[in-house]
């Protein structure tokens, strides 16, 4: 009898005890920076990419959390290697990708390749650009370029804050660089 009780006493206690570890564990690790920034002879921050697939242009996934950690503008194209549009901006990506290395990510995610990498951003039509800030949130375009450029910005029904701002369509190298400059890339 004694036993038992006994057992109904520490068992709750160990379950806690683990759970409370794990909890401690994964906050802690998911608290912790990415990549420090690098200064460069440009007189800008430079960021290195904190594994080698970060900064690459082609994805088949997108991990925001590890992406927006670097604190760099981000332009995520979803599209796909067969849809004309796409093909026509191909060569803009690719441009941009590598000019814009450490200084703001741009990645290109066929999503007819890899289905499930849109499923949580709001793409209807391809190709759809998710933009985001470098601290993070949604682009909010000045009055310049969104007089210029179409975008749609999505919110939180609850809230009414921006969840996404997206554009749908292809975007001409003219059309992005006004973007990232707008974003502070210089």
């Amino acid at each position: 009898m004694r036993k038992q009780r006994i057992l109904k006493i520490v068992v709750p206690i160990l379950i806690i005890a683990v759970i409370a570890g794990i909890w401690v564990v994964k906050n802690k690790t998911a608290t912790a920076p990415l990549a420090p920034p690098a200064t460069s002879n440009n007189k800008a921050d430079v960021v290195e990419p904190n594994n080698d697939t970060d900064f690459v242009l082609e994805a088949s996934f997108v991990d925001l959390d590890t992406l927006t950690a670097y604190g760099l503008p981000l332009i995520i194209d979803f599209g796909s290697d067969s849809c004309i549009p796409c093909k026509e901006m191909a060569p803009v990506l690719q441009t941009m990708n590598t000019e814009m290395q450490g200084k703001a990510i741009v990645k290109f995610v066929d999503v007819w390749k890899n289905p499930d990498a849109a499923k949580d951003f709001p793409v209807q039509v391809i190709p759809t650009q998710v933009l985001i800030a470098a601290d993070g949130t949604p682009y909010n375009p000045s009055d310049e370029v969104a007089g210029q450029i179409e975008f749609t910005q999505y919110s939180h029904k609850d809230t009414g804050e921006i969840a996404f701002t997206v554009h749908q369509g292809g975007l001409t190298e003219e059309q992005m660089r006004a973007i990232l400059k707008d974003m502070g890339v210089e």
